[in-house]
């Protein structure tokens, strides 16, 4: 069995991410925090195979309970358990497979991303250190304390991190979709919109790279290209409230005002009370009750 790196497997494997913040002020567009996914966010992943389903769960005890001293057991039961959110029990098969292998660099990073998800960035800041003191070559470590750093506002060991991150692993597109985030929130955007663009050719039925980018391209004026990235997003996650009210704000400001409206009009089916959508619609005309085109 090989050990597991709890790494937020949404890039991959169907479960949706959290959205891309993406705000707006009325009349104007800005960006947000750009926080991943784990927001969320995301965001580093190894390659393990991952299942969340009570008889996946169910087996995985199983093999805990008839290998009760193998660290890898406990590894794989914890990601599984951290992926579904039951956070503490996550974290006791961690510290078990710790416990039982102090060298356990994989246990270490997913340690860390539970305790990244909690909002425990000093805990899992201290885990990426060990788990990459133990192996320096370890990917979704580097990704990972990437992710914390970048959080934590710290941009230059962040961007070092995703660095390191992409020349270990250059096929990983979480690691891009992150490192663009950072450009993003330095107004590096043209960096940014590279990094997207990596991710989504490594990645391209995932809506977040699709999302962000569209946010650097209204940034730099590209707002043909931003409606267009905004278009696939809010097809391949249609629950997604702020890409509906960006995607309103690009067709408003190309002067199609009907799909503008239609784009709002979606985002309040979502939440009624959300402001810049609330105001979109109204700077567009839209009147409650009457039909959009969105498409």
């Amino acid at each position: 069995m090989t050990g597991l790196a709890l790494i937020e497997r949404k890039w991959r494997h169907g479960a949706p991410w959290r959205a891309v913040p993406v705000v707006l002020a009325v009349g104007a567009f800005a960006l947000a925090g750009c926080a991943a996914l784990s927001n969320p966010t995301p965001s580093e992943k190894d390659e393990a195979l991952y299942a969340t389903s009570q008889p996946n769960l169910m087996s995985l005890s199983e093999v805990v309970e008839k290998h009760p001293d193998d660290p890898q057991a406990y590894n794989m039961r914890g990601s599984v358990l951290g992926e579904a959110g039951r956070s503490e029990q996550a974290l006791a098969d961690f510290n078990k497979a710790i416990s039982l292998d102090p060298n356990y660099a994989q246990a270490y990073a997913n340690r860390g991303l539970v305790y990244r998800q909690t909002n425990k960035l000093e805990l899992a800041l201290a885990d990426y250190n060990k788990a990459l003191s133990i192996d320096g070559a370890y990917a979704p470590a580097y990704l990972g304390r990437g992710i914390v750093y970048r959080q934590q506002g710290r941009s230059m060991p962040a961007l070092e991190d995703f660095n390191k991150a992409i020349a270990l692993r250059p096929d990983n597109p979480q690691a891009y979709y992150n490192r663009g985030l950072l450009y993003q929130s330095q107004h590096q955007h043209q960096f940014a919109i590279d990094d997207f663009s990596t991710a989504i050719g490594l990645a391209n039925q995932k809506p977040e790279p699709y999302a962000a980018r569209a946010l650097s391209y209204l940034a730099i004026g590209d707002v043909k290209s931003a409606a267009t990235d905004l278009d696939a997003a809010v097809q391949m996650q249609p629950g997604n409230l702020q890409a509906w009210t960006s995607r309103g704000l690009a067709y408003e400001r190309l002067g199609q005002k009907d799909k503008a409206a239609g784009s709002y009009a979606k985002a309040l089916n979502l939440n009624e009370k959300y402001e810049p959508a609330r105001a979109g619609f109204a700077r567009v005309g839209g009147k409650i009750g009457q039909s959009y085109q969105t498409f």
